[in-house]
């Protein structure tokens, strides 16, 4: 279950980012904060963006921040930021984000896992917009723990 990787502590809604790299950094630093990832993760994750491009903009305002594992993450986990006001992060399809998801995994097959379980929330488009829309981070919490595990509600 997607509960098992964040607690309420990393989640930040509306906050204000000037740019996508203030809205990576935003929820990198909720990752190293709680002990997910190390200072460099965070700056790999923008790095990411830098060089390939804004391919992590996966849906309408979404987007999911990561990096490689050896990059410094320390334990499996994720961090959800709501923008006030969206940015662009030069995806043309999917331009403004208002929703981050940064995420790590110590290895290949648990970063892969993660994603799986997110793409499968992702898919319901209620899930997105109640994640986009939040105001409360009981309410984020609350959609991931009745999320059963690798099924649809």
């Amino acid at each position: 279950m997607l509960s098992e990787y964040i607690t309420p502590e990393q989640i930040r809604l509306q906050i204000a980012a000037t740019d996508w790299r203030a809205a990576v950094r935003a929820g990198g630093e909720l990752l190293l904060r709680a002990g997910i990832c190390e200072p460099g993760y965070v700056e790999a994750m923008v790095r990411v963006v830098e060089e390939l491009g804004p391919y992590m903009v996966l849906a309408p305002g979404i987007a999911l921040a990561h990096a490689r594992p050896e990059d410094g993450v320390l334990r499996v986990g994720m961090s959800i930021v709501t923008l006030a006001t969206p940015v662009n992060f030069g995806s043309e399809a999917n331009d403004p984000v208002r929703l981050v998801i940064s995420f790590g995994g110590v290895d290949k097959q648990s970063h892969i896992k993660m994603l799986q379980e997110l793409a499968v929330f992702l898919t319901e488009e209620d899930n997105q917009t109640l994640l986009k829309s939040a105001t409360q981070v009981a309410e984020v919490m609350r959609a991931f723990q009745e999320q059963p595990r690798g099924e649809k509600s």
